[in-house]
């Protein structure tokens, strides 16, 4: 090794830190003037401040040192960081921050419950200091990217050679650019050799570390009693790199979980694929101190194993005379996945990028005398194994794997590559029987995913497992944290009986969940003009449409009979021209001999699910205004009552009706007052869809006080981008859209915001609301708002104590509510499980307020969301999501459903051209033509289309 250069000064170090024996802390509406005076006497949210000023080249780091990234799963309050802080500076005397809890929490209950929650306290000493050096490992060649192979055997050689100066058990690795250390580490540039081998040609790398920071666990500490109001980031971050090191050692690793690499014999599925159980774990600062949240996760992997062994059980095969006949499935299946090679030690991971034209027996090549002396000869594939592995190929009638890589083969023959281990199976692509087995595995009952869970922060190779962590101050207490929680009253609700309205009380004892045998929708809509089209070629069960006109009547609804039925087939779906020419049929029939009615309503009968579907409904709701209801033949011959029960809520909310009601106003608000609550959200693109923009949905209440019918917008945007462009003017949209249909203007908005993690708050407050702030002040608007992040990715879940402390699934019951001990140490947050787990354990929302001007306590801002979990329109029980929320999920998916189908389309009529997307292609500008795949048709901006 080479001599260490400027080695730098560090903080305290030099000894073991101790745990700490202190205990923790614990509508088309543009006509509409938006002048419309506000009711007098209502106060508006006040001034909010100066516009931001946006910089084009700055940017926000978690990290303090511009030359590290730290590659963390979690963020200061718990949460995934996924996006990084946009560009945007906001001048240090107007920045907001999230609010603080205004009282001790809630204390409203029709009674309590003893649960445990997946949380582990983290006791850790808050006098240790962990020193953050950044890593840079470069190769002869220094523009090379070097693999993650490279970095880790690189580092591991300077380590092993080292271990006085580079103990392992004192450090852990993100397995990029950055170490943390609970020791002093030396500074400077390492030269690291490693001589040649039969196996590899030597090599040569330059180790360069640098300590970039002192990561102080007092700032934690005061971070999460209060007296501080810093998020300590980066300590977090670090501390979360310092948890994953044993586990990413000892368990297979995909993203921020862990797997077992045992499996056990009902989790293998015996076409080379099997289940493996994990883990997913996060560092959170809460109320009772730092918790490390643990939950239970399954995934699919092929198994580690030869490539012709795979190939047997994939395919079923007991040998390969007849692999012609499948031999680009063999392919398809293989291309992308990574192998290690058996006729050499060197076990670095290659990537398969093909096979082989010829067959491994018919490959020759060009072999080069390593001394040069002699000219190249002509060699064959078999041949050169024999002479240079000692290895006699066995599949000679079979191709080879290109292992190649920047466009030069590298040909090897199958029985010598076995597959890497973590190679994820996707559950999409699994057999019927499989995908039903794995989701019995995910789906465990609460019992068993809490045993699941024991056992996994029990186990030595989890995260409490190993030495390092106690190096590092840090001991994990192993017993699930107690909690009290509280389960509210379900609201009264307001039927209809016989045309007259109706209360129903939801019974605790049957979940909180009601039926409609005998009882009818608040508002049944009137239906003169529909129609049906059959793409079943007239396979529709028989009196099927009778059937459901007869039960929309026995709800309240006039559903009479269809003034055009048209019969097609399955594959006019998947022909855009002659389905909008059938779409447009309809049309003109209706109008033609019904005196120039329009359909309220397209019945479509379908046989499967195809991407027909998608066309359909991008035609139908972007070019034509159709409301259309698709449903399939086979569940509607199996589904009896119940599903055109089902079938008819949905047709009756698209259509203007209103299907439930609470009977009592929302008690919060005044006589006087009109309230819109407001949802957004933004879809994004697959992982591995590097170019489709992101969908975004702000959909918006069109009354009050029933608050049940939501107008939407559909956004498109850069592509993975989370901001909501131009934000403020679709909720300004949906005002007029209130307006229009009201006469009035809200004087108090309540914004629900989905699918931010928190280390993204700041976009909400800074940019998000302050661009709704200001383009309503510009318009001379200026109502109360507030603003709720509803999250449901997050790994917290309960467990009842007792039987009696569940419902009859073992679940926690409707309408718990937990907000102390495992919520943010003083900001204004609760879980909220407004829904009965019927299958499963139950995983609760989590809310967060980050602004308030109403001035809900938390008693009621609780009670405002459990009930309107009730009205949401498709279903007869509470929702798991507050329905702004779960209607914008629905319609960002949809916008997905326009782009996906229009790409189709786009790509029939003009092949898209070969080479690598152009910035319009690719959402990272969006042209007026993209923009108008998703523009609503003006008859659809203000109905309930999407649900």
């Amino acid at each position: 090794m080479g001599q260490v250069s400027g080695v730098s000064g560090g903080g305290a170090w030099g000894r073991r830190p101790q745990v700490s024996s202190d205990p923790p802390v614990v509508a088309s509406s543009s006509q509409v003037p938006v002048s419309v005076p506000v009711a007098a006497g209502v106060s508006g949210g006040g001034a909010w401040g100066r516009k931001p000023l946006v910089s084009s080249d700055s940017t926000v780091s978690a990290s303090s040192s511009s030359s590290s990234t730290v590659v963390a799963s979690e963020t200061a309050r718990g949460s995934e960081v996924r996006n990084p802080v946009p560009s945007v500076q906001v001048a240090a005397t107007d920045k907001k921050e999230p609010m603080k809890r205004p009282d001790k929490g809630g204390v409203v209950a029709v009674r309590r419950v003893n649960l445990y929650v997946n949380h582990f306290r983290v006791n850790f000493d808050p006098e240790s200091v962990i020193g953050h050096y950044d890593v840079e490992i470069k190769g002869e060649n220094p523009t090379k990217k070097i693999s993650r192979f490279e970095l880790a055997m690189v580092r591991d050689k300077v380590f092993t050679d080292n271990p006085d100066e580079f103990p392992f058990a004192m450090t852990a690795y993100d397995g990029q650019k950055n170490i943390f250390s609970a020791a002093k580490l030396p500074t400077g540039s390492f030269k690291v050799d490693f001589p040649q081998t039969e196996e590899m040609r030597a090599r040569s790398y330059t180790f360069t570390i640098k300590q970039v920071n002192e990561l102080k666990l007092r700032e934690l500490k005061e971070y999460m009693t209060g007296r501080s109001s810093y998020v300590p980031r980066e300590v977090l971050q670090g501390l979360d790199v310092v948890m994953k090191e044993h586990p990413s050692k000892c368990m297979i690793t995909v993203g921020k979980n862990f797997f077992t690499r045992e499996t056990e014999k009902d989790e293998d599925f015996g076409f080379g694929v099997a289940a493996s159980k994990g883990y997913r774990h996060s560092l959170k600062p809460t109320a009772q101190g730092l918790s490390l949240c643990l939950d239970y996760s399954v995934l699919a992997f092929r198994k580690a194993m030869s490539v012709i062994e795979y190939l047997k059980l994939y395919f079923d095969v007991p040998d390969f005379r007849q692999f012609r006949n499948f031999r680009n499935n063999v392919e398809k299946e293989l291309t992308g996945l990574k192998v290690t090679v058996n006729h050499r030690k060197n076990k670095q991971k290659l990537t398969i990028v093909g096979l082989s034209k010829e067959d491994t027996k018919d490959i020759k090549f060009d072999l080069n005398d390593p001394e040069g002396k002699e000219p190249p000869r002509k060699i064959s594939l078999v041949e050169y194994f024999r002479t240079k592995y000692g290895r006699d190929i066995v599949h000679k009638d079979i191709p080879c794997l290109d292992l190649g890589k920047n466009g030069r083969q590298n040909f090897v023959p199958m029985e010598f590559c076995d597959l890497v281990e973590g190679q994820i199976y996707p559950k999409d692509d699994l057999d019927k029987d499989s995908a039903l087995w794995l989701k019995k595995l995910s789906l465990v009952n609460p019992q068993q995913r809490q045993k699941n869970i024991q056992k996994m922060i029990e186990s030595v190779d989890g995260p409490s497992g190993g030495k390092t962590i106690g190096n590092f101050g840090m001991k994990v207490e192993t017993k699930m944290t107690p909690v009290e929680g509280r389960v509210l009253k379900a609201p009264a609700l307001k039927l209809a009986d016989r045309g007259r309205a109706c209360r129903e009380e939801p019974n605790p004892r049957q979940n909180n969940q009601w039926n409609l045998m005998k009882k009818g929708v608040t508002r049944g809509s009137v239906i003169k003009h529909w129609a049906v089209l059959d793409f079943t070629g007239n396979r529709m069960p028989n009196g099927f449409v009778e059937n459901l006109i007869e039960r929309c009547w026995r709800l309240g609804m006039q559903l009479e009979q269809p003034i055009v039925y048209k019969a097609s087939r399955m594959e006019t779906l998947s022909n855009y021209n002659a389905l909008e020419e059938l779409l447009r049929s309809v049309i003109d029939e209706a109008f033609r001999e019904h005196n120039g009615a329009r359909p309220t309503l397209i019945l479509c009968a379908m046989s499967g699910r195809v991407d027909g579907y998608k066309t359909l409904k991008w035609i139908a709701e972007t070019k034509l205004g159709l409301v259309t209801q698709c449903f399939l033949t086979g569940s509607a011959a199996k589904g009896g009552d119940q599903y055109r029960a089902n079938l008819a809520l949905k047709i009756n909310a698209k259509v203007g009706g209103s299907n439930v009601e609470l009977m009592d106003t929302f008690s919060f608000f005044k006589r006087e007052d009109e309230v819109m609550f407001i949802g957004a959200d933004v879809n994004h693109p697959a992982a591995r869809d590097k170019m489709s923009p992101s969908i975004v949905a702000v959909v918006g209440t069109l009354n009050w006080p029933e608050a049940n019918r939501y107008a939407a917008r559909v956004i498109a945007q850069p592509h993975r981008k989370e901001e909501i462009e131009g934000f403020g003017d679709a909720c300004l949209e949906l005002v007029k859209a209130h307006v229009k249909v009201t006469g009035k203007r809200p004087n108090k908005i309540v914004i629900f915001r989905d699918g931010v993690s928190d280390a993204q708050f700041d976009m909400v407050l800074n940019v998000e609301l302050l661009d709704v702030k200001l383009t309503f002040e510009r318009n001379g608007y200026n109502p109360k708002i507030t603003v709720i992040v509803a999250q449901k990715r997050h790994q917290t879940r309960f467990f009842p104590a007792t039987n009696n402390d569940g419902s009859d699934k073992g679940n926690v019951p409707s309408g718990t509510v937990v907000d102390t001990k495992v919520i943010h140490p003083f900001e204004y947050d609760f879980y909220l499980c407004s829904h009965h787990g019927g299958i499963g354990t139950s995983k609760p929302t989590h809310y967060y307020t980050l602004w308030d001007e109403l001035g809900f306590t938390s008693d009621q801002i609780q009670k405002l969301i459990f009930e309107m979990c009730f009205t949401f329109t498709r279903c007869t029980k509470p929702v798991s999501l507050v329905p702004p929320v779960y209607y914008a999920d629905m319609v960002a998916f949809r916008g997905r459903i326009y782009y996906e189908a229009s790409s189709r389309e786009k790509n029939l009529r003009q092949p898209p051209p070969r080479g690598p997307p152009s910035l319009a292609s690719s959402f990272s500008a969006l042209t007026v033509e993209d923009k108008a795949v998703f523009k609503l048709h003006a008859e659809l901006e203000n109905v309930m289309f999407f649900v």
